[in-house]
């Protein structure tokens, strides 16, 4: 007869799998991701010349300062606000009196920075931090510092900052993520979309656009000398991840060497990104609008990354320049200094203009 007393043998439940020195996992894998943790890696990664995963390094902080010049009782706009390093060294010399309002689409990065900055005793007086796309600076401004006086040809009474900075491109927290779908090195979906909330990711508008269309983005957004090649290849065909999309592109150029192949990858990437965000279009918003956003006399400083923005910022500031916007522009283009693009290779390609309103 059984024993009913005896209890039923457990279920055998396997052990968590030893993660080793090399895990996988790409929350377990950049202990940068827990700076206070493990303060020891960010240091290593940082003299390594790298960036630590899920953080940015400003670029060009000193030169940006020396243009922008931030003085005790200014208003500041950081219209990419990003990890808030650049806003981080502007906020101390804009007090005492001081503002800076920072603008970001990104609905994950931005309350990440709201709360690094609110840390750091940066509180509502001395920062305001708005979602915002840069091309709505009008509007930011407008409902932030309403009581401001009118300026001169000013739309909707938008009162002006003393300084405005952009820091365009894509950050290295939005690169370093895999779910975000921007790093051609990690797999991820192919999504790209710097606000997740809206628009359609990238793998969507490679499979809507036809070959001439594709061409055309890859031309243009990236100065692709095989967009016609390429664009055959990719138009028009599903790619659920980045590392398919990278396979793709690098099958469709066999006769290139790894270096010239990554390039190519890189390139699609960054030709589909500006696309996918409509960041062109978004700039020359941006630029149309900056003067009326200055006060007499405001500086403004924008940091581009590949030829096609800082085609667009040199244009119009030779255009606001010769139409009595603004009194000095940067004649040249100012570049990091080498010691910069040593320690955060990510530097290298940056360009830094600025314009300076007249007073």
């Amino acid at each position: 007869m059984a024993n009913d007393s005896v209890p039923a043998p457990a279920p055998h439940r396997r052990r968590p799998r030893y993660s080793g020195s090399y895990p996988r996992r790409f929350e377990e894998k950049y202990k940068e991701h827990d700076p206070e943790r493990h303060a020891e890696t960010v240091a290593r990664v940082l003299a390594s010349g790298k960036t630590p995963a899920g953080t940015h390094r400003p670029i060009m902080v000193r030169e940006v300062l020396e243009v922008l010049a931030p003085r005790p009782g200014e208003l500041a706009v950081d219209a990419t606000l990003g990890h808030g390093g650049h806003a981080q060294e502007i906020l101390p010399r804009l007090q005492p009196g001081g503002h800076l309002v920072g603008l970001d689409a990104d609905p994950i990065e931005l309350p990440k920075t709201e709360a690094r900055l609110r840390a750091l005793g940066f509180g509502p007086e001395m920062f305001t931090a708005r979602r915002s796309n840069f091309a709505g600076l009008p509007q930011v401004l407008a409902a932030v510092n309403a009581s401001g006086k009118r300026e001169p040809g000013a739309p909707q009474n938008i009162p002006g900052a003393d300084l405005i900075l952009a820091d365009l491109g894509v950050s290295s927290m939005q690169i370093d993520d895999p779910a975000r779908g921007f790093s051609v090195k990690l797999e991820g979906p192919l999504d790209m979309r710097m606000n997740p909330e809206r628009g359609q990711p990238a793998s969507a508008l490679l499979e809507r656009l036809k070959p001439e269309a594709l061409a055309a983005v890859l031309a243009e957004n990236a100065d692709e000398a095989d967009a016609a090649l390429l664009a055959r290849a990719l138009a028009g065909k599903t790619f659920a991840t980045t590392t398919e999309l990278a396979r793709a592109v690098r099958a469709a150029l066999p006769w290139l060497r790894k270096d010239g192949a990554d390039l190519a990858v890189r390139r699609v990437f960054q030709a589909l990104r500006i696309a996918v965000n409509d960041e062109f279009s978004a700039l020359e918003t941006f630029l149309r609008h900056l003067p009326a956003c200055l006060k007499p006399g405001g500086r403004a400083a924008i940091l581009t990354f590949h030829s096609g923005e800082d085609r667009r910022v040199k244009t119009a500031f030779a255009a606001g320049f010769r139409e009595g916007f603004y009194s000095d522009i940067a004649h040249e283009v100012i570049r990091p200094a080498a010691e910069e693009r040593h320690s955060n290779p990510r530097s290298a390609p940056a360009k830094l203009r600025w314009a300076r309103r007249v007073a």
